[in-house]
């Protein structure tokens, strides 16, 4: 029998990574002058990296979480984040009852509380081009037997430097296959395919983070516009092998 590379954090360690982050992250804010002094706040759980706040233009966004994401045990940088006094637009994807965040927009093939619109995911979503800055699609992917019609219509919908946050079981872990409803299997490798490897003229995507703990994966990719260079193989080979 083979066994299996990675096994989760206990909850101890995880409360000790997040501390650890949190230090680590506060000492580079004081002693970096690029984002000394801006009102982003960054919260950590479980590895995964919350930002909140405000800056003034995109480039700024992109810098904080680009300097979070290269700290050691980050798994995956969500962002909420006013740039130049507006809101984002955040949309979760099969949310059910329970948004990542109160304001964000629902959307789920079923009706319950936190749902504001009810949407077929593996069909057209009811969005319109370029209206989205934040899509969270956390525990939907291995419930759809192709996910990529959907990767596909967040790319649409997805305004420039727009992100898709993607939260799903490890294949390797029991979670995985303990839920009968769950009809794939997700590795972060999967996402080194609809990042470098998609056809031509099929949208593509730029993997700004990628992790795993052992029991969950996560992604985060921003859409490349179609005259866009593909990501390079040294980018590629920091998340993928």
């Amino acid at each position: 029998m083979v066994a299996l590379a990675q096994t989760p954090p206990s909850a101890d360690r995880l409360r000790a990574i997040d501390g650890f982050l949190a230090e680590a992250w506060a000492e580079q804010a004081r002693h970096d002058e690029r984002v000394r002094g801006l009102p982003v706040e960054v919260r950590f759980d479980r590895g995964v990296a919350h930002l909140t706040g405000e800056v003034a233009e995109p480039a700024q966004l992109r810098l904080v979480r680009d300097l979070v994401g290269r700290l050691a045990g980050v798994l995956g940088i969500w962002s909420r984040v006013r740039v130049a006094g507006r809101d984002p637009v955040v949309v979760d994807l099969g949310c059910g009852g329970q948004k990542q965040y109160p304001t964000n927009l629902g959307l789920d093939i079923y009706p319950a509380t936190g749902v504001d619109a009810v949407a077929d995911l593996s069909g057209s979503l009811p969005l319109a081009d370029d209206s989205v800055d934040v899509f969270f699609a956390v525990h939907i992917l291995e419930h759809l037997i192709d996910f990529l019609p959907l990767v596909d219509e967040c790319h649409r919908a997805l305004r420039p430097g727009g992100v898709l946050h993607v939260m799903s079981p490890w294949w390797g872990h029991v979670n995985a296959v303990a839920d009968p409803t769950h009809v794939r299997l997700l590795d972060v490798q999967t996402f080194k395919g609809i990042c470098g490897r998609r056809p031509p003229g099929k949208p593509r995507w730029y993997p700004l983070h990628a992790g795993c703990d052992g029991a969950s994966i996560f992604a985060d990719l921003t859409a490349l516009p179609p005259d866009a260079a593909p990501p390079s193989p040294s980018h590629l080979s920091r998340f993928f092998d």
